[in-house]
């Protein structure tokens, strides 16, 4: 069935500890959710569960005492309750309709009574379920940056597009152009290169300040660069990346190709953008 709320996990000691943690799995990728505390539950906070959402409720034994307000009120008002329990005829797995059994385990400690090994299962299995319902809802790298703009996670996700200089920023002439008109375009943009294109915006090579630099060390004569056409300076062996990949991609193939800059492409192969190496150290990504 599908969903149409939230999911609402609970769960009392470590179990709670744990729900907690479930929660905020599935809310980052994708699925709503939020903790409820079941005493808290007991005392006004059952209003935060409407009728469309789904309880996912956490007892080793299934026979927690603080859970019994919570499921009397889905049983109510016909909430979708799911159980996660090691124990199927507890009382939480016969009024669940969906039972996510866990195996039994002797817990870790030497008496056989902090919940330790139980609470690792419980652990397991709401990052199983959270890993599933991403799969099944095809869930992005793209739609996990969204709720993770901050910290290394969103560092590592940054897109091209979001840094890569672009518009009146980038460094284009045509391919009838001299190379007069690249350099005043490349030294304008402070970018160290001039990307040559066609009217319709497809690369058909770049000139880099080593271009330059070889250039003139073989022809020996700056006047003659001046009005030489761009085609004959320019290299056509262009690097490129599509705008939508992650700038961690970008600097791996400018570290393979011992380059500092790449040409940004759209879907349809048209320049959009330069992607700098100076751009993915300010961006914390090189």
């Amino acid at each position: 069935m599908a969903l149409k709320g939230r999911v609402i996990v609970t769960g009392m000691g470590k179990s709670g500890h744990i729900a907690r943690k479930i929660a905020a799995t599935l809310a980052s990728t994708g699925t709503p959710a939020y903790f409820v505390h079941p005493a808290e539950a007991s005392h006004g906070d059952l209003g935060m569960v409407m009728r469309n959402d789904a309880v996912l409720a956490l007892s080793s034994s299934g026979d927690t005492e603080e859970l019994v307000d919570i499921v009397t009120y889905t049983r109510r008002h016909k909430i979708l309750l799911i159980a996660m329990t090691a124990h199927a005829d507890s009382s939480l797995a016969i009024q669940a309709d969906k039972l996510l059994l866990m195996p039994k385990v002797e817990e870790a400690c030497p008496m056989g009574l902090a919940p330790t090994s139980s609470t690792t299962s419980a652990l397991v299995y709401g990052d199983a379920l959270a890993i599933t319902l991403l799969e099944r809802r095809n869930f992005t790298a793209k739609q996990f940056h969204k709720f993770h703009p901050g910290g290394k996670l969103g560092q590592k996700l940054i897109r091209v597009e979001s840094i890569m200089h672009k518009g009146e920023a980038l460094p284009i002439v045509e391919l009838d152009s001299t190379m007069r008109d690249a350099i005043i375009e490349a030294n304008s943009k402070r970018l160290g290169s001039a990307i040559v294109c066609d009217k319709n915006k497809k690369a058909h090579g770049i000139i880099t300040d080593g271009d330059l630099r070889r250039w003139m060390i073989e022809n020996k004569s700056s006047t003659k660069t001046f009005e030489t056409d761009v085609e004959t300076v320019m290299s056509k062996n262009i690097r490129t990346i599509e705008q939508n990949k992650l700038v961690a991609e970008g600097i791996e193939i400018m570290n393979a190709n011992n380059i500092t800059a790449l040409v940004v492409l759209d879907k349809n192969k048209q320049v959009v953008g330069l992607l700098h190496l100076q751009d993915c150290l300010r961006a914390g990504q090189a």
